[in-house]
């Protein structure tokens, strides 16, 4: 009888046995996939994570490198625009220089239609303004007659008598015309007409400069 009894316990004993290792290995098994499926997920998301660090880098890098070369152009483009300048300011030294200040004058007159009107000019060019400006009135004058069939003007043209007020030589030349106290200005100085120049030619300059942007 005893024999009996310790034989079923040593059966139950096993049994037990046979089943709580069943179950730790099941359990390690299930712990041990767990533990590779976070590892994977930590892993995608560091290797996520550093992509997006890649990526946020090379935009940045490239980022600098684009506002570095359009410095570099700006520069360029300022150095053509110095060097148009030294050019022009070179027309004032030239023998047609009276005839174009006075066309600047006449062309003035026409867009800014006042009937009293002041002129600006560079120290160096008020000889040569006083000298041509009776001539570009009357060019102005008969110019509107014609266009308006017989109405002739009496305008009242005056060059700027206060010396501290008069152009830069930046200006590279030409004339400012204004009217009503200030209130009305043509700018018709060489630096302005270049200015006007540039920009309409501007896509031109770019693509002939920058051809790779094409």
């Amino acid at each position: 009888m005893v024999n009996f009894i310790l034989q079923e316990a040593h059966e139950k004993a096993n049994e037990i046995r046979v089943k709580t290792e069943h179950d730790f290995n099941l359990e390690k098994q299930t712990l041990v996939h767990d533990a590779k499926l976070s590892v994977q997920d930590e892993f995608t998301k560091k290797m996520k994570d550093r992509e997006i660090q890649e990526r946020i880098s090379r935009s940045a890098e490239i980022g600098a490198c684009n506002v570095q070369k359009m410095e570099i152009r700006d520069k360029l483009l300022q150095t053509l625009m110095a060097d148009a300048g030294a050019k022009a300011a070179l027309v004032t030294q030239g023998s047609n220089y009276p005839e174009l200040l006075q066309n600047l004058i006449v062309q003035g007159l026409v867009k800014i239609e006042e009937e009293s009107v002041e002129i600006f000019c560079r120290g160096a060019d008020v000889p040569t303004v006083k000298k041509v400006l009776p001539a570009a009135v009357k060019e102005y004058v008969a110019l509107i007659e014609k266009a308006t069939g017989g109405i002739v003007l009496k305008p009242k043209v005056k060059l700027n008598a206060d010396r501290a007020f008069d152009l830069g030589e930046d200006t590279y030349g030409g004339v400012i015309l204004t009217a009503c106290d200030g209130k009305i200005v043509c700018d018709n100085t060489l630096k302005s007409r270049l200015s006007l120049v540039y920009e309409e030619l501007l896509p031109s300059i770019r693509a002939i400069l920058f051809p790779e942007d094409e």
